[in-house]
C-alpha cells in the first residue's frame, strides 16, 4: 500500500487516502519467537484510541470525534502507526454524508489493511470524558531492585520457593508503569504500563520488576512487546492461565493497547492516568 513513509519528510494530505496506509506482517516476529501462526497460544485484541479524528459535514463544517479501533491478535498484519495517523489525517478536508458512512469506510479500510475484521467505535467529546480512568491493581515499582539488564531477559524469571501445602498456587494481578520501548522504525521511545494477572505458582515480584525494565532498550513494536512477555512468562513461570495487557502512552494522536491471554476474553477500553 505505498512506500513506508517512516524516516522521510511527510507530505500532509488533507484529502481522503487509503494508500497511506502501510501494513505489517506479523509472521516474521511470530517466527523470531517460535510462535506458529496456525495455532496461535494466545487470544486478544490491539486496542488502539484516536485523539485526533476529524471530517467534514455536508456543509463544510468539521466534525471532531475520538475513535477506537480493535485489532484481532490473529489478523495477519499489524498497521504501522505513523501511516495509521497520515491515513487519519486524510479525513480532515473530506466532506461525508454522515458518522455511519465515515465508520464504514473506516472499518473496511481497516479490516482489507490488517487482513481480519477490525471493530470501530467513534464517541464524542462528552462520551470520551466518561470514560474510566482506572486505579491499578497492586504496583510493583517501589520495589527495591537492582538493574542492570535492558535488553528482554526471560533469565531473570523467577517463581517464589514455598513449602504450602497447595504447592504456592496464588491468583494475583501487577501492574507495573516502568514499561519503556523504542519504535522500529523512529527509534523514538514508546512509554507504557503493564498488568499481568495470572494463576499458578507465585511469580517472584522482584524478579518480574526485573524482566519488565527489561524492555528499557528493546526495539520492537507495540503488539510484539506484548507477545514476546506472554511467551516468556508461560515459558518460564508456566501458570495455569496468564493475562499481559499493556496501556501506552499516546505518541502522534493515537495510543495502542495489546493484550493477549491463555483464555478468550475482551477487555474493556478503560484509560489509565497517563492517557
Amino acid at each position: 500500500m505505498g512506500l513506508l513513509p517512516l524516516g522521510q519528510q511527510t507530505e500532509y494530505v488533507s484529502h481522503y487516502d487509503v494508500d497511506l496506509l502501510f501494513p505489517i506482517p506479523r509472521v516474521d516476529k511470530w517466527s523470531e519467537m517460535g510462535i506458529e501462526s496456525e495455532k496461535l497460544p494466545f487470544y486478544g485484541e490491539d486496542i488502539w484510541n484516536a485523539y485526533e479524528v476529524s471530517w467534514l459535514d455536508q456543509k463544510g463544517k468539521p466534525i471532531v470525534v475520538v475513535a477506537e479501533f480493535r485489532f484481532p491478535c490473529n489478523s495477519p498484519n499489524i498497521i504501522e502507526s505513523k501511516s495509521f495517523k497520515l491515513y487519519l489525517n486524510s479525513f480532515n478536508q473530506t466532506s461525508f454524508e454522515n458518522q455511519d458512512t465515515v465508520v464504514a469506510l473506516l472499518t473496511d479500510d481497516l479490516t482489507k489493511a490488517a487482513g481480519a475484521e477490525v471493530t470501530v467505535m467513534i464517541r464524542d467529546l462528552d462520551a470520551t470524558q466518561s470514560l474510566v480512568v482506572i486505579k491499578p491493581d497492586y504496583c510493583i515499582d517501589d520495589l527495591d531492585v537492582e538493574i542492570n539488564a535492558y535488553h528482554p531477559d526471560s533469565s531473570l524469571l523467577k517463581l517464589v520457593e514455598s513449602d504450602d501445602a497447595n504447592d504456592g498456587v496464588v491468583e494475583e494481578s501487577l501492574v507495573s508503569h516502568l514499561l519503556k520501548s523504542n519504535c522500529p522504525v523512529t527509534s523514538q521511545p514508546d512509554w507504557g504500563s503493564v498488568q499481568i494477572g495470572y494463576k499458578g505458582k507465585a511469580i517472584d515480584h522482584e524478579s518480574l520488576l526485573k524482566y519488565v525494565i527489561s524492555f528499557r532498550e528493546h526495539t520492537d513494536f507495540h503488539e510484539q512487546c506484548v507477545e514476546r512477555m506472554f511467551i516468556d512468562i508461560m515459558s518460564h513461570c508456566q501458570p495455569e492461565s496468564l493475562l499481559v495487557s499493556a496501556r501506552y502512552v499516546r505518541r502522534g494522536g493515537l495510543d495502542i493497547n495489546p493484550y493477549r491471554a491463555s483464555y478468550d476474553v475482551t477487555l474493556n477500553n478503560d484509560r489509565l492516568t497517563r492517557q
